[in-house]
C-alpha cells in the first residue's frame, strides 16, 4: 500500500528541515521531497491532503512503565483529591461502582500531599475507614511512596516490628504502623499485590496503548521491568495483543530471568517486544523529599539530604554485569547526589572497559543533575532523559524544597544542549499522561503552575524540544537507523498535528492536538 501526504509542513527532522510531500509503501518511508516528482513515483498511492496540517516523526517515549500505566486504568484515580475526605471519597465511589468483593484488593494511584489541605501523607485511619473488608493500598503520583490500611499490612506480613528494606522507609508513629511507606519499602510490598483479572487487565492493555498512541506516541518503555511479569508478556505476544513497539528494562537480579524468557527479543523487536536493556534505582523523588541531595532540603535542621537506594560497590557491580551482558543500563537518578553516584561509577567502569559508553548509559529523570555536572555527563557519554514537565506539575513545590535558586537549575536542557548531549524527554507514565507536546511547550516555555518562570536561561528552541522526542530518543533506543526522522528506508511511524509547532507561539504549543497517530504506515489512532 502507498499514501502520499503533501499539502502541508511536513518536518522530517533531518537537516533538509521541512519537504513538500512524503511517499510511503508497505509501511516504510519511500521517499521525500518535492510533490510533482513523488507523483510521478507515487502511481496508484493514496494521496492525503494535509490542508496546511503538521506531519512530523512520530513521538518515542524515552522512560515510562507501560505495565504500570495499564494497571492504572483498573485503579481508584485520585489525583484530583485536595484533602483527606477526597481520597476516601473516590475509593468508596470506586468499591460501589465496581461492586468490588470483599477480600479483593483496591488501589488508588495518584494523590500528592502537596496538594492537600492536610499537607501530608494519609494516615491508614483514612483508608480503614473506606472499608474494613477490602485491602487498600494507595500510590503516590511520584510512584515512590504510598499508603496501606491495617488490612493490608495484616495480609502483608508488616507489623511495627518489621524492619524496612535499605533504602527504603515503614512510617511510625508512637511505635505504631501508619501506613506510609517509601521507596524500596514501598516497591517491596507493591510487588506482592496479586494481579487483576487477567481479562480485564488484557483489555487495560489494548486501552492503553490506546491512550500512549492518543498523543502521538508510537514507541514505548517498560521502565523495571519485574520476573513477575514474564507470562503476562508471553500472553501478550501469544495473542498478538502489541501494536505499538515496546522497550523493556528489567531490574539487574531479573536480566538474565527475562532474557531467557525471550531469547528472540534480546535487544531486537519481535511481535513488537524487545528487551532494551536493564535498570538501576538509586535515589527517590524530589517532591516526596527522598531524592538523594548534595545539599539539604529547605527547612531540614537535621541537614537532611534524602537518601541512595544503592551502595556505591553495587552500583559499579550492577554497571559490570550490564557490561558483560552487552545490555543498555538506565540508572535512575532525581537528586544530583545520585547524578554523582552513577557519574563515578560509569567513569569507573569505563577506566577499565572503554567501550563501556558505547552501549549508551542513560540517566533516567536526571532532574537535579547540576551544571556542574554536565562535563563530566557529556565526556563519559551519559544520555540525560529529563523528566521536564516536573518544571511546571512540581516546579513551585521544588522552589520550597530547593529555593529559588537550585530549583531553576532542574533539567538543565539548554547546558546539555551546550555540549551536544543527546538529551530526551519523558513522562513517566503513569506519573503524568505521555503528553510529548506539553513536554515540549514545558521545555520552551519553563512556566510553573503559578505563573513563575523556573530557569530562563534553561528554556531551549522549539525544533530542540521535538528532536528530544524524535531523533534523540531513537538514538536512546539504538534505533536512529529505523525511526526518529522522516527519511527513506525508516519505519512509517508518523504524527499528524492539528497546527504546526514550529510555526505558533511558544505558549500555544501544549494547545495543539494529534489528529493521527500512524505506526508502520498503518493508523493506530484517530481523533
Amino acid at each position: 500500500m502507498k499514501t502520499l501526504y503533501y499539502g502541508g509542513p511536513i518536518h522530517t527532522m533531518e537537516t533538509d528541515g521541512t519537504v513538500e510531500a512524503l511517499l510511503t509503501e508497505n509501511g516504510v518511508i519511500a521517499a521525500a521531497g518535492g510533490l510533482e516528482r513523488l507523483r510521478s513515483w507515487a502511481g496508484d498511492a493514496a494521496e492525503i491532503d494535509l490542508e496546511g496540517r503538521a506531519l512530523l516523526p512520530a513521538f518515542i517515549d524515552a522512560h515510562s512503565h507501560f505495565s504500570g500505566a495499564a494497571h492504572a486504568l483498573l485503579q481508584a484515580p485520585l489525583d484530583e483529591a485536595v484533602c483527606f475526605d477526597d481520597i476516601a471519597d473516590a475509593l468508596a465511589r470506586f468499591i460501589a461502582a465496581g461492586h468490588i468483593p470483599k477480600g479483593q484488593w483496591v488501589v488508588g494511584k495518584g494523590y500528592d500531599q502537596n496538594a492537600l489541605a492536610e499537607r501530608q501523607h494519609p494516615p491508614r485511619a483514612v483508608l480503614d475507614r473506606v472499608s474494613a473488608d477490602h485491602p487498600i493500598m494507595i500510590v503516590h503520583q511520584s510512584g515512590h511512596m504510598g499508603v496501606f490500611n491495617t488490612l493490608a499490612l495484616d495480609l502483608l506480613g508488616v507489623t511495627a516490628d518489621t524492619p524496612a528494606p535499605a533504602g527504603g522507609a515503614i512510617g511510625k508513629a508512637g511505635g505504631e504502623l501508619t501506613g506510609y511507606m517509601e521507596e524500596n519499602a514501598f516497591l517491596h510490598y507493591q510487588e506482592k499485590i496479586p494481579m487483576p483479572d487477567m481479562d480485564d487487565l488484557m483489555d487495560a492493555y489494548r486501552r492503553v496503548q490506546r491512550m500512549y498512541a492518543s498523543y502521538g506516541v508510537t514507541t514505548v518503555q517498560e521502565g523495571m521491568m519485574p520476573e513477575s511479569l514474564i507470562p503476562l508478556y508471553r500472553m501478550l505476544l501469544e495473542r498478538g495483543l502489541l501494536e505499538l513497539d515496546v522497550a523493556a528494562y528489567p531490574a539487574v537480579d531479573a536480566l538474565d530471568a527475562v532474557c531467557a524468557a525471550f531469547p528472540e527479543a534480546v535487544r531486537r523487536y519481535h511481535g513488537h517486544f524487545k528487551v532494551g536493556g536493564c535498570k538501576l534505582f538509586l535515589d527517590g523523588s524530589p517532591q516526596g523529599r527522598t531524592a538523594w541531595m548534595r545539599t539539604p532540603y529547605q527547612g531540614a535542621a537535621d541537614g537532611y539530604c534524602g537518601y541512595g537506594t544503592m551502595t556505591d560497590d553495587a552500583v559499579r557491580s550492577a554497571l559490570l554485569a550490564a557490561y558483560r551482558s552487552g545490555m543498555q543500563p538506565l540508572a535512575h537518578c532525581n537528586g544530583d547526589a545520585a547524578a554523582a553516584q552513577y557519574l563515578a561509577a560509569v567513569a569507573a567502569i569505563e577506566r577499565e572497559h572503554p567501550d563501556f559508553r558505547d552501549l549508551r548509559p542513560v540517566m533516567i529523570h536526571a532532574q537535579l543533575l547540576d551544571i556542574d555536572q554536565m562535563d563530566e555527563t557529556a565526556r563519559l557519554g551519559v544520555i540525560p532523559s529529563f523528566f521536564i514537565a516536573h518544571v511546571y506539575q512540581w516546579g513551585d513545590t521544588h522552589i520550597k524544597n530547593f529555593g529559588l535558586e537550585r530549583a531553576s537549575r532542574i533539567s538543565a536542557a539548554k547546558t546539555a544542549l551546550d555540549r551536544d548531549i543527546p538529551f530526551t524527554f519523558h513522562q513517566d507514565t503513569p506519573v503524568l499522561p505521555p503528553d510529548m507536546l506539553g513536554t515540549v511547550w514545558c521545555a520552551v516555555n519553563r512556566q510553573t503552575k503559578s505563573g513563575v518562570t523556573l530557569g530562563a536561561e534553561q528554556r531551549i528552541p522549539v525544533e530542540a524540544a521535538l528532536r528530544a522526542v524524535t531523533v534523540n530518543a531513537a538514538h536512546q533506543y539504538f534505533e536512529e537507523a529505523r525511526r526518529g526522522t522522516l527519511r527513506p528506508g525508516k519505519a512509517a511511524d508518523l504524527v499528524l498535528l492539528d497546527a504546526d509547532p514550529l510555526a505558533v507561539s511558544p505558549e500555544k504549543l501544549r494547545d495543539i492536538r494529534v489528529l493521527e497517530t500512524v505506526k508502520a504506515g498503518e493508523t493506530v489512532w484517530r481523533a
